[in-house]
């Protein structure tokens, strides 16, 4: 008979999309342990295979009939280790801080900013702009009014508070290690004129003294050869978590989990903190860059 691993059910992975992702790996290893098929569990549970498919990815949210249901079908029937999983679901259903921009917010980018809280380490690349958790308010406001500033309506202002909300984990206890490669041309690109990128340099070196934060700046004489595109990749402390890598385009966003594109990614990423300047030189180059302006 199948038993729920109460290590497992005890996790509290921040925010509901983790949540969410942590239960359907437990109940795909439940399903597995009992040899039931995922159509035979979409039956259970009057859905199909590809739903159960959806749930065990955590793409869709969970309802307690249904867990229950897929509790009992699974063998699991001490009353603590279910109480535990219908506690996680509550949890899950929970709408995260962000609920409130959902208006603004495309949906793809939900589950972004919902990992984004959950993850250990976040290691980034940009080609085109400094990273969102790195924007100051002035900079950010330039690129959420497409360089006109001066005529940002309210919900270019929501977009700008969403962005400096999503800051806060950086100053959080327990704070997720950033890692973030730019492209020098980010340097030299006046997003919101010379003093919005004056103010933003000097804020890059403020933020990069903690030890959590770390910067290297891509020269252009290597730019272009190790990635072709912006992409963020999410680790988590998690084992039920997979890492994750996020990309995003003009009309939405693709979330990789499979092993070889994150090996794919893996390997990109390293040669771009091979090919870039150290933190230390990055701090150099950027003071130079300051100087310039």
């Amino acid at each position: 008979m199948a038993t729920a691993d109460s290590n497992s059910a005890n996790v509290r992975p921040g925010g509901p999309t983790a949540l969410r992702i942590v239960l359907g790996a437990q109940l795909r290893r439940l399903r597995e342990a009992a040899d039931i098929s995922r159509s035979e569990a979409g039956f259970a549970i009057r859905g199909s295979e590809s739903k159960i498919s959806r749930l065990e990815l955590g793409r869709v949210g969970l309802k307690d009939r249904d867990v229950a249901d897929l509790l009992t079908m699974y063998g699991v029937t001490d009353q603590a280790d279910r109480d535990m999983f219908l506690e996680m679901v509550a949890q899950s259903n929970q709408p995260g801080w962000w609920h409130r921009y959902s208006d603004l917010m495309p949906d793809w980018f939900h589950d972004y900013v919902g990992l984004e809280e959950a993850a250990s380490r976040i290691l980034t690349y940009e080609l085109q702009f400094v990273p969102g958790l790195l924007q100051t308010e002035d900079y950010a406001r330039a690129i959420a009014s497409h360089g006109r500033p001066d005529l940002a309506d309210k919900a270019v202002d929501q977009l700008v508070t969403l962005r400096m909300q999503r800051q806060k984990i950086l100053a959080r206890p327990g704070a997720p290690r950033l890692w973030a490669v730019i492209d020098e041309s980010v340097l030299y690109r006046p997003i919101g004129g010379v003093a919005v990128l004056r103010g933003q340099l000097e804020h890059l070196l403020a933020v990069t003294k903690q030890k959590h934060i770390a910067l290297q700046v891509l020269p252009y004489s290597l730019s272009g050869y190790a990635a072709e595109s912006s992409f963020a990749m999410l680790r988590f402390d998690e084992p039920e978590l997979p890492d994750i890598v996020y990309l995003e385009h003009g009309g939405g966003a693709l979330y990789l989990d499979r092993s070889k594109e994150l090996e794919l990614y893996s390997r990109m990423f390293d040669r771009l903190t091979i090919d870039a300047h150290t933190p230390d030189r990055t701090r150099q180059v950027l003071s130079k860059r300051l100087a310039e302006l």
